[in-house]
């Protein structure tokens, strides 16, 4: 086999790879001789078959093994005899010519074909002994959990009849009946029976409680709203409706009472139990958003420490999916850019930018695990994988397979799990201060621009930090 670079051109190789039709042959009647103890054709008793015979019933067949043989025997050869690590699968493209393909499949021909690959830069480690980290923290403060108390409470409270001629109120929960029109006619989805409304609570399209306001039980009126733009059912999106609303039951709620009753109707044993679980979930919310701002400004101090070409394919397909994203928003809030006051060239530009954030983080990141020997357990993966099933109930089964049976959907598993451990290590190699902020401070600039594993969220696209927003960025805590 013999072996030719043919392009180096940055981060782009080529290599013409020869198998003459000698070595063809051999390695052809290498492989009818293994077929020939194994064959079983009738008429000949088992590895008396000749092998002029076998070739040819098998032959095609077998050279087509020899040829997959050699692709993979070729790719090792180059990858281990340049030092290469790969971006991509290699990209193999035989000859065009059929009279050429077909001579080297009969072994009376030389067989050439073209190895193209991308390959990862040579990343040189930064020194990071001059960054300095800031990490924000946060006490929980007495109010967030007073409110998050009010606010359990309230969604634990009951209600009674203020009798038939009370009227409603804001705070009050109406039971009611609605027939929903377009257009003088009933659409899917409009109509309903025994609903309850709270006043107030925003829980129906915008204008919809507001004309409830006052009215009284047995009261029938016709509600005019219109849907949102962006309202999930495209049919009925920004589209005016009537709705004939007959309310059945005016409702009062009862003071809400915060003792160990309520602790009790939500699992726990007292009201200092409650408190006390409240508290520690926001505390780890807001450790979360901690880590979460601390990760961030550790990737800056990355991004500013490196510069290298970025293999081109990497690029484009995290573009692609960047974008892709970015358009569906945009699709969802049904807005142009020129709605955000910005052109599909500009955002492009901008997200452009983002992508190529990402890869150079994930390969800097990824440097950095390989020569720190980050290593992942089976258990961590196991675990990691018990929680994405747990997302799908009544579908765990079938996600545990799934991934299971796919190595790349695998590996999407184990790939924050390096990141985070990656991170650790490196923030053990930095100083890092803590900074205690306020409850509005530790959330403050959701929106500056993301990290390695950022993803657009926002339709809009002015500006490329406006939506790089953390995949990882922490949950509304308890009180939000």
């Amino acid at each position: 086999m013999n072996v030719t670079e043919t392009l180096s051109q940055g981060l782009k190789r080529e290599f013409q790879v020869v198998l003459n039709a000698a070595d063809l042959k051999t390695r052809l009647d290498d492989g009818l001789q293994g077929l020939q103890g194994k064959a079983k054709i009738n008429g000949f008793r088992p590895g008396k078959v000749p092998v002029g015979h076998l070739r040819r019933l098998y032959g095609r067949s077998v050279m087509a093994d020899v040829v997959q043989n050699a692709v993979n025997e070729a790719n090792q050869k180059i990858v281990a005899d340049h030092g290469l690590k790969l971006a991509f699968e290699p990209q193999i493209k035989f000859p065009e010519n059929k009279d050429e393909i077909e001579a080297a499949m009969e072994a009376k021909g030389d067989l050439a074909f073209t190895v193209a690959l991308e390959v990862l830069p040579k990343i040189e480690l930064a020194d990071l002994s001059d960054v300095a980290l800031t990490k924000p923290v946060a006490e929980v403060p007495d109010a967030d959990v007073d409110a998050a108390l009010e606010r359990m409470a309230g969604s634990n409270r009951s209600f009674s009849n203020k009798g038939e001629k009370a009227k409603a109120e804001k705070g009050d929960r109406l039971m009611i009946s609605f027939v929903g029109t377009l257009e003088g006619k009933p659409f899917d989805g409009g109509t309903g029976e025994g609903i309850a409304l709270d006043v107030g609570a925003g829980q129906f399209i915008p204008g919809f409680e507001e004309q409830l306001e006052g009215a009284a039980a047995g009261e029938t009126r016709t509600v005019k709203v219109t849907f949102p733009e962006n309202y999930t059912a495209e049919h009925l999106a920004g589209k005016p409706a009537e709705f004939e609303v007959t309310v059945t039951e005016v409702q009062a709620p009862e003071p809400v009472t915060i003792d160990d009753e309520l602790a009790k109707a939500f699992g726990l044993e007292s009201l200092d139990a409650l408190k006390t679980a409240i508290r520690e979930q926001i505390g780890r919310d807001f450790a979360t958003q901690s880590r979460r701002k601390l990760k961030k400004s550790l990737l800056d101090a990355l991004d500013g420490k490196y510069t290298f070409e970025l293999p081109p394919t990497l690029v484009e397909q995290e573009f692609a999916s960047v974008w892709s994203q970015v358009e569906a928003d945009m699709k969802d809030a049904k807005k142009s850019f020129e709605d955000e006051g910005t052109t599909e060239d500009a955002a492009r530009g901008d997200y452009r930018k983002i992508a190529e954030r990402r890869v150079r983080l994930g390969l800097v990141l990824a440097e950095i695990g390989e020569q720190a020997k980050v290593q992942i357990s089976d258990d961590e993966v196991t675990q990691a994988l018990v929680e994405r099933a747990r997302q799908f109930p009544g579908q765990e089964k079938q996600v545990w397979e799934f991934y299971r049976k796919n190595p790349q959907a695998l590996a999407e598993i184990r790939a924050p799990i390096f990141e985070e451990k990656v991170v650790d290590h490196l923030l053990g190699q930095i100083k890092v201060e803590d900074q205690t902020v306020s409850r509005e401070a530790l959330y403050a600039d959701e929106d500056a621009e993301g990290s390695a594993e950022a993803k657009p969220k926002k339709a809009a696209a002015k500006k490329a930090k406006k939506a790089d927003k953390a995949e990882d960025a922490a949950g509304e805590d308890a009180s939000a």
